[in-house]
């Protein structure tokens, strides 16, 4: 069924074959694709319609597949948006990030009531502090580079130990 076309209500439609990726779970054909933005467009235009009738029109198993392929036609639409705003974003933290790194490679004096310190061989003392604060700079901007991106892995809980259930008001007995 193309894009455009709308499916008279109480059509019979055969359900889709979902292909399967290499790990067995189902993948997004481009059947798929078009199916759930010609349902996603047919709902949007014809208000009340329930998500059961979406799935008795375009052949989706049942409402809840209907819903989900609605959702994934959303995200479809969503996707050139969203991904023109990664690149902005980055460009902006790359910009940022180009600046703290200026700032950690100069050479920063020290200086004490508008003059600049001296040591005893009359040079003048370095301040780091500058530097520093350009360093905790640059590692914020990498932390949100990596949070824009999602390339920080989810901390992993680990659990050892057993688990006891008890059920109250039934003798432990009474269960052999």
């Amino acid at each position: 069924m193309a894009a455009d076309e709308q499916p008279e209500p109480g059509s019979s439609h055969e359900y889709l074959e979902r292909p399967r990726d290499g790990n067995g779970k189902f993948a997004r054909s481009m059947d798929s694709v078009r199916r759930d933005a010609a349902a996603a467009e047919y709902w949007a235009d014809n208000p009340g319609t329930t998500y059961q009738q979406i799935a008795d029109m375009f052949g989706y198993y049942d409402r809840s597949q209907a819903w989900r392929g609605i959702q994934s036609a959303k995200r479809d639409v969503a996707l050139p948006a969203v991904t023109k705003l990664r690149q902005t974003e980055s460009e902006q933290l790359d910009a940022l990030y180009l600046m703290a790194m200026e700032i950690i490679e100069r050479n920063h004096v020290m200086v004490s009531h508008g003059r600049v310190v001296c040591g005893d061989d009359g040079q003048p003392l370095p301040d780091d502090g500058p530097r520093l604060q350009a360093i905790q700079t640059a590692l914020r901007i990498r932390d949100q580079y990596q949070n824009l991106h999602g390339l920080k892995q989810p901390a992993k809980v680990e659990h050892s130990g057993g688990v006891r259930y008890e059920v109250v008001g039934v003798d432990a007995e009474d269960l052999t």
